[in-house]
Protein backbone atom coordinates (compact mmCIF):
# COMPACT_ATOMS: atom_id res chain seq x y z
CA UNK A 1 0.00 0.00 0.00
CA UNK A 2 1.29 3.38 -0.73
CA UNK A 3 1.27 5.73 2.18
CA UNK A 4 0.45 9.34 0.43
CA UNK A 5 0.95 12.26 2.36
CA UNK A 6 -1.48 14.95 1.40
CA UNK A 7 -0.07 18.85 1.42
CA UNK A 8 -3.49 20.40 0.19
CA UNK A 9 -1.37 20.37 -3.07
CA UNK A 10 -3.81 20.65 -6.22
CA UNK A 11 -1.07 20.47 -9.32
CA UNK A 12 -0.91 18.71 -12.23
CA UNK A 13 -2.64 19.04 -15.74
CA UNK A 14 -3.55 22.14 -14.83
CA UNK A 15 -0.40 23.92 -14.27
CA UNK A 16 1.22 21.43 -16.57
CA UNK A 17 -1.40 23.29 -19.87
CA UNK A 18 -0.03 26.97 -18.04
CA UNK A 19 2.77 26.56 -18.76
CA UNK A 20 2.47 25.14 -21.88
CA UNK A 21 0.46 28.04 -22.99
CA UNK A 22 2.59 30.67 -21.75
CA UNK A 23 5.68 29.05 -23.41
CA UNK A 24 3.38 29.92 -26.84
CA UNK A 25 3.34 33.15 -25.69
CA UNK A 26 6.52 33.30 -25.23
CA UNK A 27 7.14 31.57 -28.66
CA UNK A 28 5.16 34.16 -30.47
CA UNK A 29 5.82 37.17 -28.98
CA UNK A 30 9.53 36.08 -29.41
CA UNK A 31 9.49 35.31 -32.99
CA UNK A 32 7.07 38.64 -33.88
CA UNK A 33 10.16 40.93 -32.50
CA UNK A 34 13.00 39.06 -34.12
CA UNK A 35 10.72 39.59 -37.63
CA UNK A 36 10.17 42.98 -36.85
CA UNK A 37 14.11 43.26 -36.06
CA UNK A 38 14.73 41.73 -39.31
CA UNK A 39 12.50 44.02 -41.31
CA UNK A 40 14.13 47.00 -39.68
CA UNK A 41 17.62 46.83 -39.14
CA UNK A 42 18.81 50.30 -38.21
CA UNK A 43 17.19 50.33 -35.21
CA UNK A 44 18.20 53.35 -33.02
CA UNK A 45 16.78 54.86 -29.61
CA UNK A 46 14.41 57.05 -31.51
CA UNK A 47 12.64 53.75 -33.33
CA UNK A 48 12.88 51.75 -30.11
CA UNK A 49 10.63 54.71 -28.52
CA UNK A 50 8.35 54.73 -31.32
CA UNK A 51 7.65 51.12 -31.35
CA UNK A 52 7.13 50.88 -27.74
CA UNK A 53 5.13 54.26 -27.43
CA UNK A 54 2.18 51.49 -29.27
CA UNK A 55 -0.10 50.90 -26.73
CA UNK A 56 -0.76 46.97 -28.59
CA UNK A 57 2.85 46.84 -28.66
CA UNK A 58 3.18 47.48 -24.81
CA UNK A 59 -0.10 45.31 -24.27
CA UNK A 60 1.95 42.70 -25.87
CA UNK A 61 5.26 42.56 -24.27
CA UNK A 62 3.15 43.08 -20.64
CA UNK A 63 1.57 39.39 -21.70
CA UNK A 64 5.04 38.47 -22.53
CA UNK A 65 6.22 39.54 -19.29
CA UNK A 66 3.27 38.03 -17.25
CA UNK A 67 3.60 34.83 -19.34
CA UNK A 68 7.24 34.43 -18.17
CA UNK A 69 7.02 35.04 -14.58
CA UNK A 70 3.99 32.74 -14.35
CA UNK A 71 5.85 30.05 -16.47
CA UNK A 72 8.89 30.93 -14.52
CA UNK A 73 6.74 30.61 -11.06
CA UNK A 74 5.37 27.12 -12.34
CA UNK A 75 9.09 25.73 -13.12
CA UNK A 76 10.76 27.06 -9.96
CA UNK A 77 7.99 25.94 -7.37
CA UNK A 78 8.12 22.69 -9.39
CA UNK A 79 11.91 22.00 -8.96
CA UNK A 80 11.97 23.40 -5.60
CA UNK A 81 8.98 21.19 -4.27
CA UNK A 82 11.16 18.19 -5.97
CA UNK A 83 14.25 19.01 -4.60
CA UNK A 84 13.99 20.85 -1.52
CA UNK A 85 12.58 18.25 1.40
CA UNK A 86 12.64 20.36 4.42
CA UNK A 87 9.14 22.46 4.97
CA UNK A 88 10.44 25.56 6.17
CA UNK A 89 13.34 25.65 3.51
CA UNK A 90 10.80 25.40 1.10
CA UNK A 91 8.27 28.03 2.25
CA UNK A 92 11.58 30.92 2.27
CA UNK A 93 12.44 29.65 -0.83
CA UNK A 94 8.75 30.31 -2.58
CA UNK A 95 8.49 33.09 -0.44
CA UNK A 96 12.03 34.89 -2.19
CA UNK A 97 10.54 33.88 -5.26
CA UNK A 98 6.91 35.23 -5.17
CA UNK A 99 8.34 38.37 -4.01
CA UNK A 100 11.30 38.43 -6.70
CA UNK A 101 8.04 37.96 -9.34
CA UNK A 102 5.82 40.43 -8.09
CA UNK A 103 8.86 43.14 -7.72
CA UNK A 104 9.52 41.99 -11.62
CA UNK A 105 6.06 42.52 -11.99
CA UNK A 106 5.42 46.01 -10.94
CA UNK A 107 8.76 46.85 -12.69
CA UNK A 108 8.00 46.15 -15.96
CA UNK A 109 4.67 47.92 -15.61
CA UNK A 110 6.30 51.05 -14.19
CA UNK A 111 9.30 50.52 -17.53
CA UNK A 112 6.17 50.31 -19.74
CA UNK A 113 3.77 52.76 -19.32
CA UNK A 114 6.22 55.00 -16.45
CA UNK A 115 7.39 58.39 -17.59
Amino acid sequence: MVNRVVVGAHYGLRDWLIQRVTAVVMALGSLALAIYLLLHSDMGYDRWTALFSSQPVRACALLFLFSLYYHAWIGIRDIVMDYVKPAGVRLVIHVLVILALLLYTIWSVQILWGM
